[in-house]
Order: structure tokens, then sequence, then C-alpha cells
């Protein structure tokens, strides 16, 4: 729990300075405007602005309204994208009752970054109608040998994306590196 708590937090003041620091003025999102203008025109609200170079070819950061989910997928089923989230969030408090012991370091951390990570987003999406981005891994960087994406485009890693959703990543790897160490069978709960 203490994971769950620290990880939202982190997120959404990771995403509050970045909105508040990146752009050369305050850019504050206001839930109306979000819906006003609509999932495909809410760049409007963020103005044009340089992105900040944290490791140059490694990272930076640039602000982003995002109405859909991962990739941008879903755009403008933000009442989807909250049901499903209070899902996952559910289901992920299940199996932490379910499937875990109290030696279950790694797997109680996973699940606590898979729930910072819900959270985050999910707060964004009640509260602003759309999940605020600002990290870009890899900025410029091309795919090897002149190769390039089925949807078209050569940059590796073209997205936008928060600390919310590294959680949800990190989160889901450690799970599925448990899940294939140890098998799918569930622990017995012990508590001693």
């Amino acid at each position: 729990m203490v994971t769950a708590i620290a990880g939202c937090a982190a997120d959404l003041v990771t995403k509050s300075m970045a909105f508040a620091r990146v752009a050369d003025v305050p850019v504050v999102i206001d839930r109306a405007d979000v819906i006003r203008v609509g999932p495909g025109r809410l760049g409007a609200l963020i103005p044009n602005h340089a992105p900040v170079r944290v490791i140059d070819g490694l990272l930076e950061f640039t602000l982003v309204l995002n109405p859909g989910a991962v990739f941008g997928i879903g755009a403008g089923k933000r009442w989807f994208f909250i049901f499903f989230t209070g899902a996952a969030i559910l289901f992920a408090l299940g199996l932490f009752l379910r499937w875990t012991t109290k030696r279950n370091y790694w797997t109680h951390f996973a699940i606590g970054l898979v729930l910072a990570g819900g959270l985050g987003n999910l707060y964004d999406r009640l509260i602003f109608g759309c999940v605020r981005d600002f990290l870009h891994p890899l900025p410029g960087r091309s795919l090897p040998l002149g190769w390039s994406w089925p949807w078209g485009g050569r940059e590796i890693w073209p997205y936008v994306s928060n600390v919310a959703d590294a959680f949800l990543i990190v989160g889901i790897a450690i799970m599925i590196g448990h899940a294939l160490r140890h098998g799918d069978q569930p622990s017995r709960r012990v508590d001693r």
C-alpha cells in the first residue's frame, strides 16, 4: 500500500511540476475546456513550447494531453477507461489478497506500482478529462537500417507518457517475471 500511495503521489507531483514549468508559462488544464474542444483538438490547450532536453538523445520533457489510453488508443472513450481502470485496480487488489503471502515482497511492490500508475491516470481522467503526459524517451532516435513502423514513422519511441505509465510498465514486467519464475499457482496464504 505504501508503494501505491507514494507512487501515485510521485506521478501527480511530477505531472503538476511539468505542466507548471516545461512551457514558457504555466499550463492549467480545465476539464470544461477539455470537453469543449474534444479529443481531437487537445493540443490547442497547450501553448507552443520547445521540448526541454533532460539528457540529449535519451529523454526530453514536452507537454501532451492524452484523451485515450496507452499510445493514444481509444481517444474520446474517457468513461470506458475510467471503468476499465477501476476494474483493473480491483483486480490488482484481488491478486494481492488471493495470490500473495507476507513474504512476496517483489509481487507486493509490483502490484503497488500497477496501483500507483492506475490511480495516477484515473485521477487525471476524472479531474481533467484526459491524461497529462510529459516524458518523451529516445526523442528523434530512428529505427536502424532504414526500417519504419507498419503504421508509418521511423522514430523508435514517438510517444509521450508520464510517471504513472512507467510504473505500470515496470509493475507488469515484474509480475510477468515472477509468474514465469514461479509458475501460475497461487501462493497459500499463511498469516504468521
